[in-house]
């Protein structure tokens, strides 16, 4: 995403369904599930705006790969988990409720300074963390992780 995290969820709207059918005029236009991705939207003016498609495309699996980690910054490899956001500036933080097998994970991103990325300081139940991940452990406990984004 390049830390513009402005223009990512710019173009991520653009291509999100539900906002071809936010209405039921623009339902009617795009004629096609507003929960399913669609593999075309036709520019033809007799079909300007129709979707296509809906169900033998992979973007969905990609349009929730984007979202999840490339926007959201929240990656799980093996038993580790990163958290580097790239999120429009004026999104204040939000919140992931995680499950690894036994282990809840509460995760607060906070984003005080009104910024695209970067990750200032990571806490896991109050302690701070000098790694850019989480181990993750299945301990069957609840845990608390903060993220403040900053530089």
């Amino acid at each position: 995403m390049l830390g513009e995290g402005d223009k990512a969820y710019k173009l991520f709207s653009l291509i999100n369904p539900i906002n071809h059918s936010r209405t039921p005029i623009e339902a009617n236009k795009y004629k096609v599930e507003p929960y399913v991705v669609a593999a075309d939207v036709y520019t033809n003016p007799q079909h300007l705006g129709r979707g296509g498609w809906t169900w033998y495309t992979g973007s969905s699996g990609w349009m929730y790969t984007v979202g999840l980690e490339d926007i959201l910054g929240f990656r799980v490899i093996k038993d580790r988990l990163y958290i580097d956001p790239c999120i429009p500036k004026d999104w204040e933080g939000f919140r992931i409720e995680f499950r690894y097998n036994n282990t809840k994970y509460d995760i607060e991103i906070i984003n005080p300074k009104g910024i695209n990325n970067g990750v200032k300081c990571l806490m896991v139940d109050g302690v701070s963390i000098d790694n850019k991940y989480i181990q993750l452990i299945d301990d069957g406990l609840e845990h608390n992780v903060i993220v403040e984004m900053g530089s």
